[in-house]
């Protein structure tokens, strides 16, 4: 049956010199969202995505099933203040999860209601910390997806808000002086004082007063630095010790300053160095026992923690505490020393599967593992400040909703402290984990889960691959709504996550990219081989750095997959830098403007391996109005791209272009449609039917 023409994109010979290489870009007109024709493809577009997926019988089905799943809510893991805490819920009605406080007295407080704040649901609270004594909260929100957030103070006793908005302080930490009247955050500088297109870099640490405007912060650190970098800063609990890290753009290293506020001004910090130019990532965490912890995986690319002294940070004074393990990489720790033999906790994951251990605080002497509820994920590792016998850690698995767990070190033992606030039904599913080898022979680790069952199924494989990003078992709708309806879902952790430590990720960046690129194909190969599945019935699946790895997989091998959803993807990797936050991610790809790193770019880059006369599989691109990390341009123009190629009659492209959501987070109720047209358009394509 043959379809109707896709919408007319012309094709211009725009072609750029990049070392000699000659690079054609047809579609270059379709970088500029504001012009006529644009727009006029995009509405095009947008009728022929509605006309597939009212051709998608189980679009309805899926987007049911999932919202019933999705109505477990969510639970975050306590931040304690002394006898004050504060966490993250999302009952089953709730569009967002809702910040609350409880007293002493248990009295609980909503303190941050993004649909409160706004109805339409389109605000969202990035990020949240609390001052040293509970009584004040620096916040930050943002709208319509775009993440530029605006930071504000808010007294948590009465609830309003006493400073604030201060802009541009998208991804800032918050450090806290003693006494909630101050705090470090980092902050870009004005578009006026930047070149033009660079609006998204050049960040400054400062130091804000409540109550002062903003103009009269006090410029810290970052001045003559890298314009991709990003700051982290830190005070220590008792306010004597400040830590600036900087690390450009997302590379895996960081150069780390310290100062003692004690002996200089907070307004001048005398900062001195504690590592700068060294290929590694390291944190410091000031103890209440006076002793320096380090967190590090210099010398130790799967992490160790070191122990020192304030007046000894140099790392040749660093002692291993608990060493490198051979087979899990370091992930977490906590303190927990109101008892007789203080100890440390350690939170690990092997093959992405959590397990927490416990150490002798003095000696670093394994002396027993917390008790978890499972083979699953471990949030982070919450304890007291100011000391004590319990810490609180969140869990999850891929049947499991989200909880929060208490752990008693007096006891040894492990209860459940706070559940998901929504009972679910949750299918019987089976969760298989297999190895299987890539092209050059290394093994690699997949996490299959289906119904219990033989005979090849349609599957879904899904990866991302990239910046130590591990895909780690966790309770997910789509996963279960796919294999209740007789699917199967694969998540591969390719090479480029941080499933095996930093070697892992390394062994998947810059001229290495192509590692995960057959990590992926390897693992289609397997499950095709064992019979869980076939080409006709296997999709692939990814977003951002993943839509890149499906954008890829597609041109490289489009025989070996049915179809494709490619959502928030990175496809035109010789001009990325150019839009977004792409400049910052140069250290994990590489740069079109060094010729090496160029190759690289140019052998693997979907948007120009497209070719006519390929019979491409079935691919929903999906891309995001607001999105201001990856800019909806790359799967634009590898849309227009994949029409031109693929014949008329056969596999669909279409695109889903949807306006006022962004990269991260948005309302319940549209992730839930996102998510039910992902599933319903690679059903109908590789033959699932509910």
């Amino acid at each position: 049956m043959t379809r109707e023409p896709y919408p007319y994109a012309r094709r211009d010979n725009v072609v750029d010199d990049y070392h000699g290489t000659p690079v054609p870009d047809p579609y270059r007109w379709l970088e500029e969202p504001e012009q006529p024709e644009v727009k006029e493809w995009l509405e095009a577009q947008g009728e022929l995505f509605a006309k597939e997926m009212a051709a998608s019988p189980n679009r309805e089905a899926f987007r049911d099933r999932i919202a019933e799943l999705v109505r477990s809510g969510t639970i975050g893991a306590p931040v304690w203040r002394g006898d004050r805490h504060f966490f993250m819920r999302r009952t089953p009605d709730q569009e967002h999860a809702v910040l609350y406080t409880v007293d002493a007295e248990g009295n609980e407080t909503t303190l941050l209601d993004p649909i409160a704040m706004d109805a339409s649901g389109l605000t969202t609270v990035d990020s949240w910390q609390p001052d040293k004594e509970g009584r004040r909260l620096a916040y930050q929100i943002s709208v319509g997806g775009d993440e530029e957030s605006l930071l504000y103070v808010l007294d948590v006793a009465g609830g309003e808000r006493v400073d604030g908005p201060i802009d541009r302080c998208r991804y800032s930490p918050i450090a806290w002086l003693p006494g909630g009247e101050a705090f470090y955050y980092v902050r870009r500088l004005a578009p006026a004082d930047v070149p033009a297109g660079e609006e998204q870099y050049h960040r400054r640490v400062y130091l804000h007063r409540l109550g002062t405007p903003v103009e009269q912060d006090v410029l810290v650190f970052g001045e003559g630095r890298e314009k991709t970098n990003y700051y982290g800063v830190g005070v220590s609990r008792d306010g004597r010790w400040l830590s600036i890290s900087a690390s450009r753009g997302t590379a895996p290293r960081n150069d780390l300053w310290v100062a003692d506020l004690s002996a200089s001004s907070p307004d001048a910090p005398a900062l001195t160095v504690v590592q700068e130019g060294v290929d590694a990532q390291t944190m410091l965490s000031f103890g209440r026992d006076g002793r320096v912890y380090v967190y590090t995986d210099r010398e130790a690319r799967r992490g160790r923690v070191c122990v020192t002294s304030p007046d000894r940070l140099d790392p040749e004074n660093w002692r291993d505490l608990v060493p490198e393990d051979e087979e899990a990489v370091l992930s977490d720790f906590a303190i927990l020393d109101d008892l007789d033999r203080p100890v440390m906790l350690i939170g690990w994951t092997r093959h992405a599967i959590s397990e927490i251990s416990v150490h002798d605080l003095a000696t670093g002497e394994k002396v027993g593992r917390v008790p978890t509820p499972g083979l699953g994920t471990i949030g982070g590792i919450t304890e007291r400040p100011e000391g004590g016998y319990e810490a609180w850690f969140g869990y999850t698995d891929n049947t499991t909703p989200s909880s929060i767990q208490r752990y008693d070190a007096r006891t040894g033992e492990t209860t459940l402290w706070a559940a998901s606030p929504g009972a679910v039904e949750v299918p019987q599913v089976t969760t298989e984990r297999v190895v299987y080898r890539s092209a050059d022979g290394t093994e690699v680790h997949m996490i299959v889960v289906s119904k219990p069952g033989a005979g090849p199924r349609p599957t879904i494989l899904y990866g991302y691959g990239g910046f130590s990003v591990s895909m780690a078992p966790g309770f997910s709708a789509t996963t279960l709504a796919w294999v209740e309806a007789g699917g199967v879902y694969a998540v591969a952790q390719l090479r480029g996550g941080a499933e095996q430590g930093e070697e892992w990720h390394r062994a998947g960046m810059l001229g290495k990219k192509q590692n995960v690129f057959d990590d992926l194909h390897a693992a289609a190969e397997h499950l095709i081989a064992t019979g869980v599945t076939t080409p006709g019935q296997l999709a692939i699946s990814g977003g951002s750095n993943g839509g890149l790895l499906v954008g890829a997989a597609l041109t490289q091998r489009p025989d070996l997959y049915a179809a494709v959803a490619c959502s928030a993807p990175l496809l035109d990797m010789v001009r990325y830098e150019k839009f977004g936050l792409g400049a910052t991610w140069n250290v994990e790809y590489g740069s079109a403007d060094v010729p090496e790193e160029f190759a690289w770019l140019w052998d693997y880059s979907p948007y120009h391996r497209v070719r006519e006369g390929v019979r491409y599989p079935a691919t929903l691109l999906v891309v995001f109005g607001s999105d201001t990390r990856v800019h909806p341009l790359h799967a634009w123009k590898m849309c227009a791209a994949l029409q031109h190629a693929q014949a008329a009659d056969d596999r669909p492209i279409v695109l889903r272009n949807e306006n006022e959501v962004g990269h991260g987070a948005r309302a319940v109720s549209r992730s839930v449609q996102l998510m039910a047209d992902q599933l319903a358009f690679l059903a109908r394509h590789t033959g699932l039917s509910s």
